[in-house]
């Protein structure tokens, strides 16, 4: 058989693997360097008993990276950390190891050594008796493929969930299973904040997943940020405590912690603890941008004390802040160049300044490229529409954008307030001109949202009868 054949063949088999390679993860190559820099920080901060998975990712964002050499080494690291707990469920956590290893020896050219890590998970396949020569039907696989998705970000939250699902049915009590699955529906929770607060459907998830991992304070943490949101503090800041006493994952623990005081108005705090963790992690996007909030949250403390209205040394403390933020959102943004929420916080920053053209050129960044989840579009369009509305005075480009929030399929917190101030602005327009027939229409539409059908009607017809009269008035003037 010929080079090429032997190639194709091994492609085939290749292709029925459940490994990185597989599994169509959402990962930019834009993403690449700060998701390595997460993974590093996962590996050394993250007290975890459920890090086989993170050596995985690493091995490909370096193969992503062109850097076989050094994704084979990570494999290595991920073999020698898998203990027979019992030789069948050993060899199933093995399957993604050699499933990455055969792909990478593939890449590399070394076709004979890809075909030996394929006989090794055929010759385990047959052992569980599996339909499929070269990929097999288990929880532990779901979890592997859970972990991984769930680390690359929203794209891949929803698809990530279902993999933790899927085997908690098989194994209800498994403790990385429901530590993976508290996770992700914690940060689905976040995304999927309704107009009537925070979700609430990661609480009992959270409070499973610390009864069957007592030592875990990152979860622990999560559960606290958590009963806070739906009104618990006092518990809440129990669980912070246990976290804090505990040595392990600190510098993952401090940031959570540091929002749960923000949260609770401690700024100092949150920015003294924020300032720690990052001495341990200099190269996280994610806390230069926490920074920045604590400094913006301290510039709105200081402008609501003086009525909006600062002068003198609040005025400098307000500038002082304002380019403080400006500062951590940039570093976050050098870190991690798709950092939606850093763009939109940045571009607010620049507004502050009185910067205008610099906000909206960092605002039509995020528009101009498009923003697939529909919580960040919500927040880009309404707070753009506040710009708009606020800075540049420009009420139809206002109007346009919060047209945009409330017409995205998702009902959230932001559709709240722009169903608000569109109300506010075409009654502005209105008493301007009562025969505003664009206007009429909005609120018309605003009625319907708010379920006031008769309302809305009204505006409707109103609407409908000053266009035909338009329409008549312009066919007599021809």
């Amino acid at each position: 058989m010929s080079k090429n054949a032997d190639e194709d063949q091994i492609k085939d088999r290749l292709e029925q693997l459940r490994c990185h390679f597989t599994w169509k993860l959402p990962i930019k190559e834009s993403e690449l360097t700060d998701l390595e820099s997460r993974v590093f920080d996962e590996i050394e901060f993250l007290d975890t008993k459920f890090n086989v998975g993170i050596y995985h990712l690493l091995a490909y964002v370096r193969h992503l990276k062109g850097q076989n050499k050094e994704a084979l080494e990570s494999l290595k690291e991920a073999e020698d950390l898998q203990q027979p707990e019992n030789p069948g469920q050993s060899d199933v956590r093995r399957l993604v190891t050699w499933g990455n290893y055969a792909w990478l020896y593939y890449h590399m050219g070394r076709l004979s050594e890809a075909q030996i890590y394929l006989d090794k998970v055929e010759n385990t396949c047959k052992k569980f008796a599996s339909v499929s020569c070269y990929s097999v039907e288990c929880p532990e696989m779901d979890c592997e493929e859970g972990w991984a998705l769930l680390k690359c970000g929203g794209k891949g939250y929803e698809r990530a969930k279902a993999c933790f699902e899927k085997a908690l049915e098989a194994e209800p009590e498994n403790p990385e299973f429901n530590t993976g699955y508290a996770i992700i529906t914690f940060r689905l929770d976040r995304i999927n904040e309704t107009t009537e607060g925070p979700g609430t459907f990661s609480l009992d998830p959270l409070k499973r997943a610390v009864r069957l991992n007592p030592e875990d304070s990152y979860i622990k943490a999560l559960l606290a940020l958590k009963l806070q949101d739906v009104g618990q503090e006092a518990e809440g800041e129990k669980y912070i405590e246990e976290a804090l006493n505990n040595a392990s994952s600190q510098a993952y623990v401090f940031r959570y912690v540091a929002v749960f005081y923000r949260k609770k108005g401690f700024v100092d705090k949150c920015l003294q603890l924020l300032k720690m963790a990052l001495q341990a992690t200099p190269s996280s996007a994610f806390l230069h941008h926490q920074i920045g909030i604590c400094y913006k949250s301290q510039m709105i403390q200081i402008k609501k004390a003086a009525k909006w209205q600062p002068r003198g040394r609040d005025r400098e403390n307000v500038q002082r802040l304002v380019r403080s933020a400006m500062h951590e959102f940039e570093k976050a943004l050098k870190i991690k160049p798709t950092f939606e929420m850093a763009y939109i916080d940045l571009a607010e920053m620049y507004a502050e300044l009185g910067q205008y053209s610099k906000a909206d050129d960092t605002f039509q960044i995020l528009l101009s490229k498009g923003v697939s989840d529909d919580y960040l579009r919500h927040e880009v369009h309404y707070r753009y529409g506040r710009f708009q509305e606020y800075q540049m005075k420009s009420e139809d480009d206002a109007i346009i954008h919060y047209l945009k929030t409330i017409k995205i399929k998702m009902s959230s917190y932001r559709s709240n307030q722009s169903i608000g101030a569109l109300e506010k602005l075409v009654s502005k327009k209105l008493r301007r001109n009562a025969s505003d027939i664009e206007s009429l229409s909005i609120l018309g539409l605003l009625h319907k949202l708010k379920g006031e059908m008769n309302r809305a009607l009204e505006c409707y017809e109103q609407a409908l009868r000053l266009a035909a009269a338009s329409e008549n008035s312009a066919g007599h003037s021809l």
